[in-house]
């Protein structure tokens, strides 16, 4: 899930203080969705970034695609906007040169996993014009807070270590039990946690595949918790370690054969 395809703007950001009386209070442990305080103060008029905590992974990098949790709200009467923390799918922002608000790239770029950022700038700038402002009654000059938790930063292309692409097993059909096809020799990946992979799709009985995230633009997240991913995907994945393959029969509305590969896990 992409949340916006926001236009690149100038920025002046600052790291660390705000005006005085101006910093929202941002309380929670990384990874549970974050309690805003906001002050009675005013805003401010330059966008601003703040370090709330340091993670102790990877850094992400330019190129990156970028998973993250983030909650959006108004300054105005603190009134939520957006948060993927209540629809269990951290976001991906894919820096690749594609359109993003410089805002969010200042504010997740360069960050270890593991970290906590919070962005407060004008909706113009943090969201851009392609975000559905009218639907929201939010104007650009309205005030934002933006409170990220950087799951990691993968390549595009991220793939298991010295695998070729994953394709799907000839006799995979609906009703197979799940398949190890590569074991991994990571982190256990834990149920309610939230999981990193890159997977193929294929519809049944043609098994054409149908979705791809190699073809979308690389690794999605997503919490392991029923109604939250594709069925099936909770007991194929719990108990399996990180650098696994795994093929997957879905019996939903529309069965589905999968084939996923497990790049990383984050525990709240």
């Amino acid at each position: 899930m992409r949340l916006f395809l926001p236009a690149v703007l100038m920025l002046a950001t600052s790291c660390g203080l705000a005006e005085d009386g101006t910093q929202p209070v941002v309380t929670g442990a990384f990874g549970t969705k974050p309690i805003v305080a906001i002050p009675k103060g005013g805003p401010g008029r330059t966008p601003r970034i703040t370090v709330l905590s340091m993670g102790s992974g990877r850094r992400t990098l330019p190129g990156d695609v970028v998973l993250a949790d983030v909650d959006i709200r108004r300054w105005s009467g603190n009134q939520p906007y957006l948060s993927t923390y209540d629809g269990h799918q951290p976001t991906s922002v894919v820096f690749d040169g594609r359109r993003v608000s410089e805002t969010w790239r200042q504010a997740l770029i360069g960050r270890p996993a593991g970290s906590r950022i919070m962005l407060v700038s004008s909706a113009g700038e943090a969201l851009g014009p392609d975000a559905p402002l009218t639907l929201t009654d939010l104007s650009p000059a309205d005030t934002l807070v933006l409170v990220f938790d950087v799951l990691g930063g993968y390549p595009p292309d991220a793939r298991l270590v010295g695998r070729t692409l994953p394709v799907i097993p000839k006799d995979l059909a609906p009703g197979s039990p799940p398949r190890t096809l590569i074991d991994g020799s990571g982190e256990e990946v834990l149920a309610g946690s939230k999981v990193v992979v890159q997977y193929v799709a294929a519809s049944w009985p043609e098994r054409t595949v149908v979705d791809s995230s190699y073809r979308r633009g690389g690794p999605s997240a997503f919490t392991l918790k029923e109604g939250d991913v594709p069925d099936g995907w909770l007991g194929a994945l719990v108990g399996r370690q990180v650098g696994s393959r795994v093929a997957v029969s879905g019996l939903g509305d529309e069965p589905s054969l999968y084939v996923i590969d497990v790049l990383g896990t984050v525990h709240a």
